[in-house]
């Protein structure tokens, strides 16, 4: 690359078409090639000169940048860089720059060179590549989210009918006691519909509020045996391959077993009612990689449910787990159920896995991820006893919409329980502040105006560790994602029988530990 081997730097440094250039410990070039003249005059318009100076030709901020680079190369350091140069009123490409020192017979590195290429094409390539890709997602996002919408609004309209048409019922003069009863019954069940379908958008969401507890998956799964078996019906056969030894996870108990049900309601489906359902679980030291998810290693547990059905089109392996996207019949499924089953796994930290074969049948499998077996696990599955009270409890009620604190201490009123009414966590504290002894438990809302149901939680916690609190939420991001923090919750909308039980249970506590 010097006038020391003329002929050699003819046949190969002339020859490349990116630009190559030599220099010595005081960074004055020692050699180049006609490709690095040509660059460098099209980027700085200067044609450089051996003996110049290299840095020295750079602009003032990218002169230090090349000296750094230069440095390190005389050190003998062997590296690839990528960077822009070149003065951005004629063109300032980027560049993929090699360097690697320059040695003697000896090995004392007597120089270094660097050979760039520029990669500005490239990388303009790539960018546009990023931004029709970031594109297609965007639309294949709006497309879900269209579909996401029209499924609410369809099923949410049908329960609204069934309501407005009970209530309308219900106002005509001199109805029949069994018909109003069969109204009654009409918007109890409506409401009951549009809760599930909320809390399977959540869940698909995964933005549900999760309440994680320490369970075997084996003892849910032989609880929920003869559940399951009535669901699929006696024309399908249930097998059950269970280990000797309990599998315990963490998980929140209600949504794995809706996530059971799920799977089970979708093979019966699969199968036509008639066949053979395989439950299967299992240890496993990791999660194979699945859909867009690489492999991931660790102790997880796998749940499979086999079915002998027709199986699951290519096509559709792809999208059944989308909301309200089905194989399915008008009226044989809302597209829920699986999505249900989706968004539990992930937000639980698992993955849900399909498998199968057109006429042969299919294998959903639920990893979850797998925790020590607690000493006390037996008694972790005994059923709680709720004790009877022997007074009257006071619950202090914290709600700040004035629709939903009216009904709720009519009804508290009707039940037996003395209430008092907070409508923000502010008024609430300054109500506990007053006289805490005559509270035996603290109903409150999540969401509130200030202060969160959450926070004042944690200061009836700090200043008055014994009074139980109880909260309820519709949704809230902040319990999504931090969960509970060891606070009983109640989803919205509640049954008043629910908060009644849940209620006394919590005074319950409280008048035991006070004894």
């Amino acid at each position: 690359m010097t006038d020391m081997h003329p002929s050699l730097w003819e046949v190969i440094g002339q020859s490349d078409q990116s630009p190559i250039c030599a220099f010595d410990h005081e960074y004055r070039l020692i050699g180049f090639n006609r490709a690095h003249s040509d660059e460098f005059f099209r980027i700085y318009d200067y044609r450089v000169q051996i003996g110049d100076v290299f840095p020295d030709l750079f602009l003032p901020e990218q002169a230090p940048v090349i000296r750094g680079f230069m440095t390190r190369a005389l050190a003998g350091e062997v590296f690839n860089v990528t960077e822009e140069f070149g003065d951005p009123d004629l063109f300032k490409p980027y560049w993929d720059i090699y360097y690697a020192p320059l040695r003697n017979g000896d090995g004392t590195i007597i120089g270094a060179f660097h050979h760039a290429k520029d990669i500005s094409a490239r990388l303009r390539a790539e960018a546009s590549l990023r931004g029709a890709e970031d594109a297609l997602r965007q639309s294949q996002k709006m497309e879900a989210v269209g579909q996401l919408t029209g499924g609410v609004a369809h099923d949410f309209n049908n329960l609204l009918t069934v309501v407005k048409s009970a209530v309308e019922m219900l106002k005509l003069p001199d109805q029949k006691e069994e018909r109003r009863a069969r109204y009654v019954a009409a918007i109890d069940e409506a409401v009951g519909r549009a809760a599930k379908l909320t809390q399977q958008l959540l869940a698909f969401a995964r933005r549900q509020t999760l309440r994680p507890e320490t369970f075997s998956t084996n003892a849910n799964i032989e609880a929920m045996a003869e559940m399951m078996q009535t669901l699929v019906g006696a024309r399908v056969t249930i097998d059950r391959t269970l280990p000797g030894e309990p599998l315990c996870v963490n998980a929140d108990t209600n949504q794995f077993d809706t996530a059971l049900v799920n799977m089970a309601v979708n093979a019966r489906d699969a199968m036509e009612g008639e066949g053979q359902l395989t439950v299967t679980v299992r240890a496993t030291e990791g999660i194979p990689a699945i859909r867009e998810r690489p492999a991931v290693d660790g102790p997880f547990v796998a749940i499979s449910i086999a079915d002998t059905g027709s199986g699951i089109a290519p096509g559709d392996r792809e999208r059944i787990f989308e909301p309200f996207y089905t194989t399915k019949v008008v009226g044989k499924g809302t597209g829920l159920g699986l999505s249900q089953v989706f968004g539990f796994a992930r937000q639980s930290g698992g993955e849900i896995q399909v498998e199968s074969e057109v006429g042969v049948g299919s294998r959903f499998t639920l990893y979850l991820p797998r925790v020590a077996t607690p000493a006390n696990i037996a008694e972790l599955a005994a059923p709680v006893e709720v004790e009877t009270l022997e007074t009257t409890p006071c619950v202090l009620v914290v709600e700040d919409n004035a629709e939903v604190a009216a009904s709720t201490v009519d009804a508290l009123d009707q039940l037996g329980f003395t209430t008092v009414l907070a409508t923000n966590g502010n008024e609430g504290l300054r109500e506990i502040a007053n006289d805490a002894e005559r509270f035996d438990v603290v109903f409150s809302d999540v969401v509130m105006p200030g202060m969160t149901g959450i926070e004042m939680g944690r200061e009836i916690r700090r200043i008055h560790g014994g009074l139980p609190v109880v909260l309820a939420s519709g949704y809230s991001h902040v319990l999504a994602a931090g969960g509970t923090e060891g606070f009983e919750l109640i989803h919205k909308p509640y049954s008043i029988d629910q908060v009644s039980r849940i209620l006394r249970r919590a005074a319950a506590g409280r008048e035991r530990k006070a004894a």
